[in-house]
């Protein structure tokens, strides 16, 4: 096995964790960095969609990408059982196994594998995938080998999942800084129809609450319009949602 390779490997994993991260690029260098290292004919990996749906995300060729996705059409083989239990399924020799996944078997014998390894994706008890080797020769992967291939869809793993929630922190903190302007425009417009109509700000605010209401508008959308409208009347010119 080249050492370098390895480590520099993990290197890259773990820099997606502080750099940009590519998802696309974050999973086929995985799989060919796999290949490289551990001497498979090819590698694939399916991810777990947000409705839990398996999902092609990677493969090191064209003849395994296709095999991943007749898997998942034909609802059988390794990587579906991987990810349904969260454990390996390891040494399976395809040219006996028609009676555990016929079609599958089948088909990635016509393909030209002979053996095929899946590794789960996993942290704890959060499975989102799962990452898949295939051989041309019969017979399993040495042990050792495996241990390495798990490490990699290991990293992988965390590497995904915090990107995940990097993501749902960035939208979070989106919608947080949209209230927070909205806001500002509302006390905008309160303001203004405030010193317009000689009320108070909770009667104006109420004004304002009590016309989206009746218009089936955003309060925020209202605010903004009247703020920009330059009409000194009230109820303000705004725009009616569709259906409104």
């Amino acid at each position: 096995m080249d050492t370098d390779l390895l480590s520099d490997t993990f290197v890259d994993l773990a820099d997606t964790m502080v750099a940009d991260f590519d998802v696309l690029d974050f999973l086929h260098m995985l799989t060919d960095r796999t290949v490289a290292l551990l001497g498979a004919s090819a590698a694939g990996v399916v991810l777990a969609d947000p409705r839990g749906e398996l999902r092609v995300a990677a493969a090191s060729s064209e003849e395994a990408g296709l095999l991943e996705l007749f898997q998942l059409q034909n609802d059988q083989g390794p990587c579906l059982e991987c990810f349904r239990t969260g454990r390996p399924i390891t040494g399976t020799d395809l040219t006996s196994a028609a009676g555990q996944w016929p079609r599958f078997a089948q088909a990635a014998v016509q393909a030209g594998f002979r053996t095929v390894e899946a590794l789960p994706m996993r942290l704890r008890d959060q499975v989102i995938g799962a990452l898949n080797l295939f051989r041309a020769e019969t017979g399993p992967f040495d042990p050792a080998d495996l241990r390495i291939a798990q490490a990699l869809a290991d990293v992988a793993t965390i590497g995904l999942l915090h990107e995940r929630n990097v993501r749902r922190r960035e939208t979070v903190a989106e919608q947080l800084q949209a209230a927070l302007n909205s806001r500002v425009v509302i006390e905008q417009a309160k303001g203004k129809l405030a010193e317009r109509l000689g009320v108070d700000m909770d009667r104006a605010f109420m004004m304002l609450r009590d016309y989206a209401r009746a218009t089936n508008q955003h309060l925020t959308d209202v605010a903004g319009d009247f703020v920009t409208s330059g009409t000194a009347e009230f109820p303000p010119p705004v725009r009616r949602r569709p259906g409104g």
